[in-house]
Parts: structure tokens; C-alpha cells; sequence
């Protein structure tokens, strides 16, 4: 991948001295970086692009080219690859689209496959290019500003959005990766590349599909470990994306679900809209992240004050009021009106000596009472409205951004554009437009999953031919160690068995709704009645007989899952029983998880306090209901040809528990059998 960050030479072949064609854009960038390496254009005979003469072929260049960017119509794009792989070649920026449509289906595949058998790395095609401002690397339409943030992006059109937001807020970027096709280079490839690229504080990745999001989720984790955390943005969280399954479990978790279970293993966080992307790798990428989840609030207005306070709270953060000690020494500091409990009023201090915003945010740094500093209201304008401040409010900046260097400090000014935001941006301190965003990324900030590899789903077992029906469904979650109450086949009798009793039709994936089960039958001739009127109803097939659980205080939970095209298998616990669709109070994980992990993915569940003790109820088996999401996690995740498993409900009681309905389906050809 070094050949995509810092190329000993490149070359711009489709080079055009015309600003509306993608040609000068690639050549007036690749020029700003020719004092680092050879740059050569291949271009219309003649034609000068920035005082650099364009050659007519690859042949007229002096040496090989280290990188390619191919910028010619699909027709030409195969000899040009040709030619430039007999040079030595090792990296190509494919910058067409359209070569499947203009050659033939295939031909796209077979290019990426030609240049890897010569050693050689292709990046896009139908990508907008690349950006490193770490080696003056520019081989991509548009202008970027040099920064912390890196972008990799399967648009490019929207990575560039992301850019110039970066560069509004003071980010910058650090490295861009247009994505395109992936035909050869992918996501996790780009991504993983950034581990031990020094100027990169922050990650952001646009994706609309995940390849082997298994992969992807490991690089996460890397990047977490390297101190460099991913946001992740991405689209499909509509109801026209949810899975097509038959389960209740398919239907429940959305495309969204599994991308979030994969961003927490992978210590990411994913955020809805670019301007939050912005928001958050403004906090990420900051000298100090939050120590933990109290927040000092500071303002020059009581109502900015208030309102910051409610909004961080709203956010799960807390402003705990300042012991009397802290209170009294910033009380000593400010007029006899300010507010000195948390939040904090200035109470017109600052307009009296704008040193003031210093002296109290280093107090409460050194009072070690916060994890955070929140800074809201006037400062960062006041130079703004009248230049002669401008000095004084600079210096009061750099003290504050001292003090951010090792306790974070988020400022929300309403100020635009002045000399004292750009000298706390210069130092990395977040300024902001809005409280609200400053509140939400310091809370994201502060919720930021730790640091951690994924585990590894494992061995897949060979496939058994499917067995059908939830008798074969229960002996498989049973050998996994799920317990079922006593049961067989109808035909075997009730012998052994104790009343009252449920009878099931076998087949039927969803049986209270098909009318396919009969419960409390008091005895051996109720269930023969019963039976013979629902093989009438439902016709003759194969009928299972339990022992009806009539246990007191029983709470039902669905457990579940599915196979994922580009993530796996995730597994699925919430809410349970026939209405399991109209509380969707659900928690997704990546499968397999551990017995902690499992007690972690109860606990995010909203009806978790009935399974802990409801209004004076006793505590229920929550552990044995763990190990029941371990054993469906194991089942997904050693047996391949497994798509679903739904086990609901999962009835749990005082001293254990008991699944009393399951359906496994099955990986065919075409689908789910």
C-alpha cells in the first residue's frame, strides 16, 4: 500500500491543460507535490498543464512511473495498464468509470486481476482519487486542507463533502481514499494503512456495502489500539433495507443493528449525517479525551449555562455540583453574582477581564472534580466585534488550550471566523457553532468504546443435511445446551410425560398465529381430541406433545439471529412472546459472544429490570438466560449452512429457564430453505 502514500514517481496519463476535465485537476495536484518526486503528465501532444508539458505516451517517459493515475476513456484504459505494467508500475489510481459497460461484463474483474499476477495494486476504478498531506501526495479532483482527520470514503463525492466540512471546523485532512468499485484495493486495506500514519488522529469511513465486514471490524479494532478511532457512516437504515427473513428475528434487526454490534466490537462509533461525523472527529481527534463522564460547564451567560447543562446531561454526561472547596476558590475569582456550583456564570467577569475564561477553566483543571470542560457563550467573538480585543483574547485562548493538552476542553462560541477560535483550533481544541453539537460529540467522546480485539467466530463445522421442523430445530439448540421442556413425538404417547400438556404442529414456523398450538390439555383424552381436531384443520403431518410450563413469575424473551452477508453471524436478544414486533426492545451483537458479553447485551435491554426484580418480583435466572445466547451465538457461528435461529419464547423463571418454541432455517442455493 506504500505506493498510494508516498510514490517515488507518478504519472498522470489523460493530463489536459482544460480546468473543466478531471485530467487538469489530477495534474495540477500531482504537480504541487514535484519538489518530492518525478511527476510526468501523458496528455494531448503539446498541451502545458501549470507550466509542465504533457508527453504523448508512457513510452516518452524518462523512467518507470511508480503510481498510474488513469484518467483516459474505458477503451483506452486496458493498453495504457499494459503499457505501464511492462514499465514496472506497481500502483495504478483509477480514476474511469464505466468499464464493464464500455468492455464488456468482466472486464472491470479481469483488469484488477491482471495488474495483482504482475505485483502491481489498483485503486477504484471509478474512484475521485487520493490525498496524503503527510508527503504532499494530491492525485484527486478538489482542494483539501492539511489536518488530522482521514478519510476513506466509497463515494467520493461525499468524502470530499466530509473535507470541507473538516476544513470549516479546523480539522483538516490527513490522508483521502476515494473507494470506488474496490475492484482490488478495499476499506479495510485503506483503513488499515493509517495505523502508522503519524498525523492521522481520527478516522472517518463512508460505506454503502462492507465487503467481509469480519475484516473490517478487526481494523477497527486496530486503529482503536493505535489511538485512532473510526467514525463510521454509512446508509440503508430504512425499512426497505431491513433483512428479508421469515423470523421474527430477520424482521427485527435492521441493517443498521449489525453495523452498530460491529462498531462496538470494533471500538468505532457510527453517526447519522456528515455534520456529526465532523462534530465527533473534532472530539476524537482533541490533545485530551474526557476522562470520564463529568463535565464542567462554563458560560458568560446563565441561560448558555442551563441550557448546556441539560443538554450535556441529555447526552449521559454528568455536571455534579463542585465540592465547597472548588466553589469557594472560583467564587473568589468572579463577582458576587456569579455561579460557582456547576454550572458556572461569570457573571459579566469576562467583560470585565477577558482573562477571567482562563483563570477559571485552570482552576477547575486542577481541582481534578472534572473529566471535561464545556465552554459556552461569548468567548471566541468578543475580538470579532471589536479588533482591539483581538490580542487579548488570543492570549486567553492559549492558555485555555494549555490547559486542553491534558484535560479536554470543548468550546461552543458565537463567534465566526476570529483570530482567538483559529489559535484553539491551531492546538486542536473543538470549537463549535451550536451547544447542542458540542454536547452530543463530548458525549459520544466520553462513551467511546475501549480498546479491544473481537473475537473470532470459531472452526465452522462440516454442514449436516437440514432437518426441518421444530422437533429437528429443538434436538440441535438442545445439543448446544439449550433446555426444552420434556417432550416427544405425538405418536410415542405420554408416558414419562406430566400434565398439562401442549401440543405443537411440527412444521409450522410460527405456530400461535397458524393455530398450531394447544396448550394446558389436562390429560392423555384432551390431548387426543385436540390432536385429531387440529389434524383436521391443518391436515396430517407430524405433531410434538411437552410437558406445559406453568412455572409463576416467568418473563419471555426472544433469542435469535442470522448470517449477515457481510458481517457474519449476529445474534439477537430482546422482548419475547407473541407481541415481540410491537416492543422491538431488542440488542444485537457479532456472534459468538462470551457468557460477560451476553450479560452486557441483557442488560441494554429496556425490559431487563423485569428479569432483575419488578416492583418487589424475585430476580429471575438472568445467568442461565445468558448462557442461552451463547449457545444460538456458537450454533451460528460453527455452522455455516444455519441462516436463522429464532427461539421464542424463551421462558425465564426464578430457577431456570425454558425455550418452548425454536426455528432453524437453512442456507440453499438460492436462499433460506
Amino acid at each position: 500500500m506504500r505506493v498510494f502514500a508516498d510514490p517515488r514517481s507518478v504519472a498522470v496519463v489523460g493530463a489536459s491543460a482544460d480546468r473543466a476535465k478531471w485530467g487538469y485537476w489530477l495534474a495540477r495536484g500531482a504537480i504541487k507535490g514535484a519538489h518530492r518526486r518525478e511527476v510526468h503528465l501523458v496528455g494531448r501532444q503539446g498541451a502545458v498543464v501549470e507550466g509542465v508539458r504533457c508527453l504523448s505516451s508512457l513510452h516518452d517517459l524518462p523512467s518507470a512511473p511508480d503510481l498510474v493515475a488513469l484518467c483516459v476513456p474505458p477503451g483506452a484504459v486496458p493498453g495504457v495498464v499494459d503499457q505501464a505494467l511492462g514499465m514496472g508500475a506497481r500502483g495504478f489510481v483509477g480514476i474511469t468509470a464505466g468499464l464493464d459497460l464500455a468492455l464488456g461484463e468482466g472486464a472491470e474483474r479481469a483488469l484488477a486481476q491482471r495488474i495483482a499476477a504482475a505485483g502491481a495494486r489498483l485503486l477504484g476504478p471509478n474512484c475521485l482519487g487520493l490525498y496524503d498531506a503527510a508527503t504532499e501526495l494530491h492525485l484527486a479532483w478538489g482542494s483539501f486542507s492539511p489536518g488530522s482527520l482521514a478519510i476513506v470514503s466509497q463515494s467520493g463525492q461525499l468524502g470530499l463533502a466530509l473535507g470541507t466540512l473538516a476544513a470549516d471546523a479546523g480539522l483538516g485532512v490527513s490522508r483521502f481514499v476515494s473507494l470506488g468499485n474496490q475492484a482490488d484495493v478495499t476499506a479495510a486495506e485503506a483503513l488499515a494503512d493509517l495505523a502508522g500514519h503519524d498525523r492521522t488522529r481520527a478516522v472517518a469511513l463512508y460505506a454503502e456495502d462492507f465487503g467481509d465486514g469480519r475484516a473490517l471490524v478487526e481494523t477497527f479494532a486496530a486503529l482503536r489500539e493505535a489511538g485512532k478511532p473510526v467514525i463510521v457512516l454509512t446508509v440503508g437504515g430504512g425499512e426497505a433495507s431491513r433483512a428479508a427473513a421469515r423470523s421474527h428475528t430477520g424482521a427485527l434487526t435492521s441493517a443498521m443493528e449489525v453495523v452498530d454490534a460491529a462498531c462496538e466490537a470494533g471500538g468505532a462509533i457510527r453517526v447519522t449525517s456528515p455534520g456529526r461525523l465532523v462534530d465527533l472527529a473534532q472530539a476524537l481527534a482533541a490533545p485530551a479525551p474526557p476522562r470520564g463522564r463529568r463535565v464542567a460547564v462554563v458560560s458568560d451567560g446563565g441561560g448558555q449555562g442551563a441550557l448546556a447543562a441539560d443538554l450535556a446531561e441529555s447526552e449521559g454526561l454528568r455536571v455534579p455540583p463542585f465540592s465547597a472547596e472548588l466553589a469557594a476558590r472560583l467564587a473568589a475569582l468572579l463577582p458576587p453574582a456569579a455561579a460557582t456550583a456547576n454550572p458556572v456564570d461569570l457573571a459579566g467577569a469576562g467583560e470585565r477581564d477577558m482573562t477571567s475564561y482562563a483563570r477559571v477553566v485552570e482552576v477547575i483543571a486542577g481541582s481534578g472534580e472534572a473529566d471535561a470542560v464545556l465552554l459556552t457563550g461569548y468567548f471566541g467573538a468578543w475580538g470579532g466585534d471589536n479588533p482591539a480585543l483581538d490580542r487579548t483574547e488570543v492570549s486567553v485562548a492559549g492558555r485555555i488550550a494549555e490547559v486542553a493538552r491534558g484535560l479536554a476542553v470543548h468550546v461552543d462560541s458565537m463567534g465566526r471566523g476570529t483570530e482567538a477560535l483559529a489559535a484553539l483550533r491551531e492546538c486542536g481544541v473543538p470549537v463549535y457553532d451550536r451547544v447542542d453539537g458540542a454536547a452530543w460529540a463530548l458525549g459520544r467522546a466520553a462513551a467511546l468504546p475501549p480498546a479491544g480485539r473481537p473475537g473470532r467466530p470459531p472452526r465452522p463445522l462440516a454442514p449436516s443435511p437440514p432437518a426441518r421442523g421444530y422437533w429437528a430445530a429443538r434436538e440441535l439448540l438442545a445439543g448446544y445446551g439449550v433446555p426444552f421442556p420434556p417432550g416427544r413425538l405425538a405418536e410415542e404417547g405420554v408416558d414419562g410425560l406430566r400434565a398439562p400438556y401442549v401440543l405443537k404442529a411440527d412444521w409450522l414456523e410460527h405456530k400461535s398465529e397458524a393455530g398450531g398450538v394447544v396448550v394446558g390439555l389436562p390429560d392423555g383424552a384432551a390431548l387426543g381430541r385436540a390432536r385429531r381436531e387440529m389434524a383436521r384443520r391443518l391436515g396430517p403431518g407430524r405433531y410434538v406433545v411437552e410437558e406445559m410450563d406453568t412455572r409463576d413469575h416467568v418473563v419471555e424473551i426472544i433469542v435469535g439471529g442470522r448470517r449477515d452477508p457481510a458481517f457474519g453471524p449476529v445474534v439477537v436478544a430482546g422482548f419475547g412472546g407473541t407481541e415481540v414486533e410491537l416492543w422491538r426492545d431488542t440488542v444485537t451483537a457479532l456472534a459468538p459472544v462470551t457468557t460477560r458479553a451476553a450479560t452486557e447485551m441483557l442488560r441494554g435491554l429496556r425490559c431487563h429490570r423485569l428479569l432483575t426484580g419488578w416492583r418487589g418480583g424475585p430476580a429471575l435466572a438472568v445467568g442461565a438466560l445468558a448462557e442461552v445466547v451463547v449457545a444460538v451465538s456458537r450454533l451460528l457461528s460453527e455452522r455455516p449452512d444455519v441462516a436463522e435461529v429464532e427461539v421464542n419464547p424463551v421462558r425465564v423463571g426464578v430457577e431456570g429457564v425454558l425455550a418452548v418454541d425454536a426455528l432453524v432455517g437453512y442456507a440453499g442455493p438460492s436462499g433460506l430453505t
